[in-house]
């Protein structure tokens, strides 16, 4: 299923082989790597990002909504900005987990928050009942996202990844849990 979904300053659309440069401002970035789960290394050449978006494109058709990896695209330029992702985490059976990823220098603008809302929404009208965020204990910009998105603290765990996680949780309004 292929996504388009517009926001009030975003396009969050499908990765595009021509997004590798872009891409690499984002997953090239120690500051962004750092922070990824599972565990993630800064990409390290535009070889290595194409291979990566190679392999996310050929992935998205037979992905089942409301799972997806998407660019995120500034509207009023056209400039790719980040990517988010709506995956199963670990043990693959049940739970859903929204990530975001920006480019370092457009931090602090609200885009995470942006984007992961319409994701969210979107996720919600697939049928989705939850969906969670995790992040490392000290990656307090990515927490302060999932309170934000109107996401609860669940507590922490060490069941996703392997690595100690802080758990958000977020229901559609109205559903009892």
């Amino acid at each position: 299923m292929s996504l388009e979904l517009p926001t009030d300053r975003l396009l969050i659309r499908e990765w595009e082989p021509g997004d590798a440069e872009a891409a690499l401002r984002i997953y090239g970035a120690e500051d962004v790597a750092r922070w990824l789960t599972p565990e993630w290394y800064p990409v390290t050449g535009i070889q290595e990002m194409r291979s990566i978006l190679r392999a996310w494109i050929e992935a998205s058709p037979n992905l089942v909504p409301p799972a997806g990896c998407w660019a995120v695209v500034r509207r009023d330029d056209g400039e790719l900005v980040g990517g988010l992702s709506v995956k199963q985490l670990p043990p693959f059976d049940e739970d859903f987990e929204l990530t975001w990823a920006l480019r370092p220098d457009q931090w602090g603008r609200g885009y995470a928050t942006e984007a992961g809302r319409a994701v969210i929404e979107w996720a919600f009208e697939q049928g989705l009942e939850e969906i969670f965020a995790v992040a490392r204990p000290d990656n307090e910009p990515a927490i302060a996202v999932a309170r934000r998105l109107g996401m609860e603290w669940v507590g922490e765990t060490e069941k996703y990844y392997d690595m100690t996680l802080q758990v958000f949780r977020l229901r559609p309004a109205g559903q009892e849990p």
